[in-house]
């Protein structure tokens, strides 16, 4: 298991848990609900935002929040 912020571009995997409940909700309104496939799409040039496709539509997340995701790498 890897935190969000760790995969590489075209890397994937399902949701597993997070860390902070500070952004659960926020998360969870965005469509990074556990079980949900997510994919890492780009990173921008300097690392911070990453933009990843979830729930079917390209979601951007800084780094910050994205560590709070833990992924099951497929």
């Amino acid at each position: 298991m890897k935190r969000l912020s760790e995969l590489s571009v075209g890397e994937q995997g399902v949701i597993h848990s997070f860390e902070s409940n500070d952004l659960v909700l926020k998360l969870m309104e965005m469509g990074c609900v556990p079980g949900e496939m997510i994919k890492v799409e780009q990173v921008a040039p300097l690392g911070d935002p990453i933009s990843v496709m979830v729930a079917g539509y390209n979601l951007s997340l800084r780094l910050n929040e994205a560590e709070h995701i833990f992924v099951e790498l497929i």
